[in-house]
């Protein structure tokens, strides 16, 4: 499906929830939503059929007709159904006032009586309007010419007519049942013909079939087309004329057929006789669809549209038929004697069982057409057949039911091209229901939105997800969470700042929307990350490229940092991901992760064991980056340095190491780290906790020593300071030899051994004193 016709969809269906208050503008049989968007599924077939592309599928070219088709349905139904009915007089009343009204009018009042035949009608009238185009035969000259050819050569020579050939000129001249035919050229004209002329009656185009007939000087088959029209004589029906013509300007004041009654009783023996053509019985079966002729017409039915248009007009017909023949007093049904008639008043209750007895067999009909077989297009079975009959039995609510529960049991293929434009149709009619007041089922229209919402995210609209989400009501805020969620690591902060925005010009909490969208990202995450158990990590190798994951977790505190409201929430994100990336050996992804947040964290007070945490955090990576400055300092270091640049080289030297170990020192015997565990036991995060400090505790120190241990040819009271660092590690009040009892991590002998390398080193000098090194100043 096209990029533009999603994003098209959209913007009618914009305009039409700024309308939704005003329902007339919303059935707008010209600017309203279902119009709106059956135009913009023909501009899309027009344009595909123009281009000639051979990479559109047929299956997508007929989805899309449908779905135009079906949105016209929806509109020619839906303002009947919701609109206030306009009160008609009963066509027996109309009697009683008229015995001389129309039969033309009493057929109005008739339809106009009954709902449901009012109904079907317009479902007739629709079916007319989507009807393929009528073919046209081509052009001939003459009345049979190459009959009357043969005919006149016989005349003319004695020799009579040739062998198989009629002998008479008259209409009814092949069913006389003597086997005669008309010439070869003249009997495919009659066949191609008659098929025209079914095709135009079967597109409700009775005046062009006429004019088809006179054009092939057979004027007799055009009077028998006319004479399925109804008597109307506006001049004595009472009726109030709008088109600005006078009752003379109708030929002699009046026109349909007066004793059509006579002509139905004519046509059904004529689609009945065996000795016509096929092609002859169809045009008389669509003339007269009752009953009796269905099964002719039903022969001649090719498409599903086909069977329903027959069924409906056989409906339709019967209908008008019987109610016409319960009527009492009609002069142009029964004559003078019929003035005679007493009065015969409408009983309501009568009328009533009546209505619904008839409209249980008319659904009883309709419903068979959910299985018929079809020769030409989709099938019965179509999603777009199925919702079409659905729409004509007022079915709608069990129909979005029961395709939601396709999409669940994955009923319908998602890569199919059809499926777009089905899905398309089902998330927008559940939202032109909505938008006239007509209940979903809740469950089933989620199902249906989020099916959409899944094909936008598959088309890559993004800018379209949170106009569709927001539809949703309560389970808005989570969905467009979960497609913020599937951006992963495609988009860049700017697309995500920019899609977060969007969830406030759809009338969803921005706040929340962030927040969830966090949380189900690193909820994602984890669930493919490995969990910080097993052994400590080390921080001696060097650190590995980050996964996708770990990006992708590390970005997840976007969301919650692009607004102040969502900083509580950041912070709590951020410890959690500090201490899984922390514990896991990350420093450089914990690193980044510190820079990400924005400085007015540090403000946040509340709850204070987080705000603790997070304090640790910015404490360690301070100290962190004094030992990588440090490492830069030393390498500074020149042989060919001059005195004063030595000085001032040696003078920073001193006091970046200075700062580093006030630094290290304060850390270590402040309760960094360290979490009160409640009386139910250990829980995660005290678990995670206990593990940074297995894992840096000893790092820290370790590399303390080391630094202090290595600057003594500078700083020769720095080994003194390395070896006192002892009794900061032994004291019982810091207990930092708890956190190197891990046997996979950085064990206590490894420091001790590094300690009696530097009482050795203060050995050198001479003396057996091992404290020498400690008490020199």
């Amino acid at each position: 499906m096209s990029d533009s016709l999603y994003a098209t969809c959209a913007d009618v269906l914009t305009v039409c929830q700024g309308l939704k208050d005003d329902l007339s503008a919303v059935l707008d049989p010209s600017t309203g939503f279902a119009p709106r968007l059956r135009h913009l599924c023909r501009e899309k077939i027009e344009e595909l059929e123009r281009t000639s592309s051979t990479d559109v599928p047929q299956a997508e070219l007929d989805a899309l007709r449908m779905e135009a088709n079906t949105w016209g349905l929806l509109q020619a139904l839906m303002p009947a159904r919701k609109m206030e009915p306009a009160v008609y007089l009963h066509p027996q009343r109309l009697l009683a006032q008229n015995p001389f009204t129309p039969t033309s009018t009493l057929a109005q009042a008739i339809m106009h009586a009954s709902p449901l035949l009012s109904e079907l009608i317009v479902v007739r009238e629709w079916l007319h309007e989507t009807a393929s185009p009528p073919q046209h035969p081509e052009v001939t000259t003459g009345y049979w010419k190459f009959t009357k050819h043969n005919v006149m050569q016989g005349l003319r020579t004695g020799s009579g007519p040739r062998e198989g050939l009629v002998k008479e000129m008259d209409p009814d001249a092949v069913n006389r049942g003597d086997g005669r035919t008309l010439a070869g050229d003249d009997a495919a004209f009659e066949k191609s013909l008659a098929q025209a002329v079914y095709s135009f009656i079967r597109a409700g185009r009775l005046d062009d079939a006429v004019e088809l007939c006179r054009r092939a000087h057979q004027p007799w088959r055009a009077a028998s087309i006319r004479g399925s029209l109804l008597f109307q004589w506006r001049a004595i029906a009472n009726e109030h004329r709008d088109d600005g013509l006078d009752d003379e300007d109708d030929a002699e004041g009046w026109q349909g057929n007066q004793r059509r009654r006579l002509w139905k009783t004519t046509c059904i023996r004529a689609a009945l006789n065996p000795d016509l053509s096929d092609p002859e019985r169809v045009i008389y079966a669509a003339l007269t669809p009752t009953p009796q002729t269905f099964s002719v017409l039903k022969s001649a039915c090719r498409t599903w549209e086909d069977h329903l248009w027959a069924q409906i007009s056989v409906l339709c017909e019967e209908k008008q038929s019987a109610e016409m023949l319960k009527l009492k007093g009609c002069y142009w049904e029964g004559g003078l004697a019929a003035l005679e008639e007493p009065p015969c008043m409408p009983l309501s209750n009568r009328d009533e069982e009546e209505e619904e007895e008839w409209e249980k067999e008319a659904t009883s009909a309709l419903e068979t057409l959910g299985g018929v077989v079809v020769d030409d297009g989709p099938p019965a079975d179509n999603a777009f057949h199925v919702s079409q009959l659905a729409i004509i039995l007022n079915r709608i609510q069990p129909l979005l039911e029961t395709f939601a529960a396709g999409l669940r049991d994955r009923i319908y293929d998602p890569d199919s091209s059809e499926y777009p434009t089905m899905t398309r149709f089902f998330a927008h009619l559940c939202l032109f229901l909505q938008m006239i007041d007509i209940f979903t089922p809740p469950l089933a229209t989620q199902v249906i939105l989020e099916a959409y919402l899944q094909v936008l995210e598959a088309a890559g609209q993004r800018e379209l997800i949170a106009m569709y989400a927001g539809a949703l009501g309560d389970n808005a805020v989570e969905r467009y969470a979960m497609f913020l969620t599937s951006l992963d690591l495609t988009a860049d902060i700017k697309e995500r700042r920019l899609a977060l925005t969007r969830a406030r010009e759809h009338g969803l909490d921005v706040n929340t929307v962030a927040i969830v969208t966090a949380e189900r990202t690193i909820e994602k995450v984890f669930e493919l990350l490995p969990p910080t158990s097993g052994p400590l990590p080390s921080l001696i190798a060097p650190q590995r490229e980050p996964s996708e994951a770990e990006l992708l977790l590390l970005r997840s505190i976007e969301w919650t940092t692009f607004i102040e409201a969502t900083y509580d929430t950041a912070l709590e994100q951020a410890t959690v991901i500090m201490r899984y990336f922390l514990a896991s050996g990350r420093v450089d992804l914990a690193r980044k992760l510190l820079d990400m947040l924005p400085r007015e964290l540090a403000s946040i007070n509340e709850p204070e064991d987080r705000a603790t945490e997070y304090l640790h955090y910015r404490q360690f990576f301070n100290i962190w980056e004094l030992l990588d400055r440090v490492v830069q300092c030393q390498s500074l270091q020149l042989s060919l340095m001059n005195k004063d640049t030595r000085a001032a080289w040696l003078s920073d030297y001193r006091g970046l190491i200075d700062q580093t170990r006030n630094a290290i020192v304060k850390l270590l015997t402040s309760d960094w780290m360290l979490s009160d565990t409640d009386a139910s036991g250990v829980n995660h995060r005290h678990r995670e906790i206990l593990r940074v400090r297995q894992i840096y505790v000893p790092e820290l120190i370790l590399r303390l020593h080391v630094m202090l241990f290595s600057s003594r040819d500078h700083i020769p009271g720095n080994l003194r300071v390395a070896v006192e660092l002892v009794n900061v590690v032994a004291d019982s009040r810091y207990k930092l030899y708890d956190d190197f009892l891990r046997a996979d991590g950085r064990r206590l002998a490894e420091y001790l051994g590094a300690v009696r390398g530097a009482v050795l080193v203060g050995l050198e000098n001479g003396g057996s004193d091992p404290f020498k090194v400690v008490l020199a100043s």
